[in-house]
């Protein structure tokens, strides 16, 4: 994530009863980007985890969400209604449907979609490093893929039939509706946070539940920063909109890992639900009332991805 202080994504041993773990969360790197346990104000992580540390209880979930990724640009003409497409779906479908805006093309660099322009209005520099690395895995690094151009997008980055992950926004609106109505859980996500509005200090703690034994790839644990709504300028096919509200923006991966940690043994505990913690210090250019956590599980081999939830601060 560019220009902010990264998470330590905690892998977990040594479970107890209440899912607490001794040194679960280590302190972090020396020097000034330190976001270790100085992000906790009110003592030391054995007084943390005495006191502050959450108990989740049983996940009685059966709902599969999905997640709506759309690859935009601000001065792409055509992105301005996927975004009003993905928002109502969105809308349409609550609690159900989580939208990921990213700013990012095929290419691996900042493309003219994305570009900042200050004398043409386009001011705010809506890409960020872990979606700008999506975007080129998704684009040109995936052979034959056809996403070559903004907008496209993914639904929970399945295949909905032309033999690839990514999909053009013509087709979203039925792939999220069959997907809702197939309502085929194979993960479940619960989350629980702490925030210290003194330090921007978030403590996420995340319990990931494999539904589906039959899953036997690699899976992983993604959370993104995003950012609820910016109002700014946004290309059209006539002209551009000076006030469009850009909403659900990607800012980045709060562990600097665009394809996230790994579910495996060490964050595995007893009763088969795998626990990954973080400390995250949110930046100062972020209202921390206007972010939210995306947390998603994907499937390391096909990409799917299997369930995601939404934790606000």
């Amino acid at each position: 994530m560019k220009n902010l202080l990264f998470a330590l994504a905690i892998s977990l041993v040594g479970f107890t009863a209440c899912d607490k773990v001794e040194n679960t969360m280590p302190d972090g790197p020396g020097g000034p980007d330190n976001c270790g346990w100085s992000a906790y104000p009110n003592g030391d992580s054995a007084h943390y985890v005495a006191n502050a540390w959450p108990t989740f209880t049983e996940n009685t979930n059966t709902d599969r969400n999905i997640l709506i990724e759309d690859f935009i640009g601000h001065q792409c003409i055509f992105c301005s209604a996927a975004a009003d497409l993905a928002h109502q779906l969105y809308l349409d479908n609550p609690g159900r449907v989580f939208v990921s805006s990213i700013h990012a093309g095929p290419s691996g660099q900042i493309e003219g979609n994305q570009e900042v322009n200050p004398a043409g209005g386009f001011i705010e520099d809506f890409t960020c490093e872990e979606g700008i690395t999506l975007g080129h895995y998704f684009g040109g690094q995936w052979p034959g893929s056809p996403f070559q151009g903004n907008p496209n997008g993914a639904i929970s980055r399945v295949d909905h039939g032309n033999g690839f992950p990514i999909t053009s926004p013509s087709q979203w609106e039925n792939a999220t509706n069959s997907m809702i109505a197939a309502n085929n859980l194979k993960v479940n996500i619960q989350a629980a946070n702490n925030y210290y509005p003194s330090t921007r200090g978030v403590f996420l703690h995340t319990e990931i539940e494999v539904v589906d034994q039959s899953l036997t790839n690699e899976l992983r644990i993604v959370v993104h920063l995003m950012e609820d709504s910016l109002v700014g300028y946004q290309s059209t096919q006539s002209s551009y909109i000076p006030d469009f509200v850009h909403r659900d923006i990607m800012r980045g991966s709060i562990d600097g890992k665009a394809f996230g940690e790994v579910l495996d043994a060490l964050n595995l505990d007893p009763n088969g639900k795998h626990y990954v913690n973080y400390i995250y210090c949110l930046p100062d250019e972020y209202d921390e009332n206007n972010v939210h956590l995306l947390i998603y599980v994907r499937d390391a081999v096909t990409e799917e991805v299997y369930q995601v939830i939404k934790q606000t601060l």
